[in-house]
């Protein structure tokens, strides 16, 4: 296990688009979430005590801890961090000088801040906390402090000057850009309001956004994401090389390898939300074979502009899946979907996945997968 997440899970504010499990901070909630996240986190240490490459802060508003209760949270990890990519998330009207120092003296050296845009209206719309000034100011005090800085834009929204708030990103130097589109997820104030997205006006966003960021040396790395050379997220690319990681704090995710009787699994486990966690419950426990894992790694790591390697998936999960997939690989290499060199394949559109993957998908599930 080479990479942590922490679930924290408490907001100042809940946002009306937000299907996260989040919590407002109330009574004695927080020395409880710190006391319980030592415990669990002094029982994975046991068992996976190796170096960390990233440690991953999410939530929630890890931010909106205090002072104290963030150092707190640094002393329950026993993990050796020299060397690793230490990212928290932040809101900007969470952060000042005083607090940007805290964070760098407990071995923060990245920061991803949810701005989703520069414009009050917008803003306002979305329910957010800060305004656009605020916004400005708390990517201005993070890269003063020496942080890896990524924001979070969400493109397409109604009002929305997508290419001011784009070249506000670019002018302000960041090293990363993760873009995303509004999505309306059920139970949350927006679904119920009958708020739709306009998916003509987020295609083209994301077009403008691929250009504008590409032109300022932001290259879009992932279906998702732009980074200047060097700058991507270790942690997310863990993610969509479906390594493993460890997940700590309600409602989190790990996946752990492993051998069964029938060769490679891959097992994941996600923990309970906050009221059950706090009680102690034990996660609850998913066994993914060796076929089922493939399947996942094909579809994350065609997320990457660089591909996915199928002999490293086939090295990882004892599977001979390249006969399985060549003949689809080889006609969709035809048509101009994907681009093959010996085993690794790109999609040379990142917008139009979904029909690929299904396809690769149905290939393996047609054929007789052999060890």
């Amino acid at each position: 296990m080479k990479h942590l997440y922490i679930h924290v899970p408490f907001c100042p504010t809940i946002c009306p688009y937000c299907d996260f499990h989040v919590v407002r901070r109330y009574g004695g909630l927080v020395e409880a979430y710190l006391k319980r996240l030592t415990q669990e986190a002094q029982a994975l240490f046991a068992q996976h005590p190796s170096k960390l490459n990233t440690l991953y802060l999410g939530g929630g508003t890890p931010s909106f801890l205090r002072n104290q209760e963030l150092e707190r949270l640094f002393q329950a990890l026993q993990w050796n961090l020299e060397g690793a990519e230490v990212t928290l998330e932040a809101n900007p009207g969470t952060l000042n000088p005083e607090r940007l120092q805290l964070l760098r003296a407990l071995g923060v050296n990245r920061l991803s801040l949810g701005v989703q845009s520069f414009q009050d209206d917008v803003l306002r719309a979305l329910g957010r906390a800060h305004g656009g000034k605020g916004a400005l100011r708390a990517v201005e005090m993070s890269l003063e402090a020496g942080f890896r800085t990524s924001i979070d834009l969400i493109l397409g929204l109604p009002g929305q000057d997508v290419l001011a708030d784009l070249k506000q990103a670019v002018a302000l130097g960041v090293g990363h850009v993760s873009a995303y589109t509004l999505q309306i997820e059920p139970g949350t104030p927006f679904a119920l309001s009958g708020l739709a997205p306009d998916p003509d006006a987020e295609a083209q966003a994301f077009e403008l956004a691929q250009t504008v960021l590409g032109q300022a040396g932001l290259v879009r790395y992932e279906v998702s994401n732009f980074a200047r050379p060097g700058q991507e997220s270790q942690h997310n690319l863990a993610y969509w090389h479906n390594t493993t990681w460890g997940g700590l704090g309600p409602g989190a995710t790990g996946q752990l390898a492993g051998a069964g009787d029938g060769g490679f699994l891959t097992w994941r486990y996600t923990n309970p939300p906050l009221p059950r966690w706090l009680q102690g419950e034990e996660p609850w426990v998913e066994q993914v074979g060796a076929l089922e894992h493939a399947k996942e790694s094909l579809m994350l790591g065609l997320r990457l502009s660089q591909g996915v390697d199928v002999g490293q998936i086939e090295l990882r999960c004892g599977l001979k899946l390249w006969p399985a997939l060549e003949s689809t690989v080889q006609a969709l290499s035809l048509e101009g979907s994907l681009e093959v060199q010996q085993k690794r394949i790109r999609a040379l559109e990142l917008s139009t996945l979904h029909p690929i993957i299904l396809q690769l998908w149905a290939a393996l599930e047609a054929a007789q997968i052999e060890r």
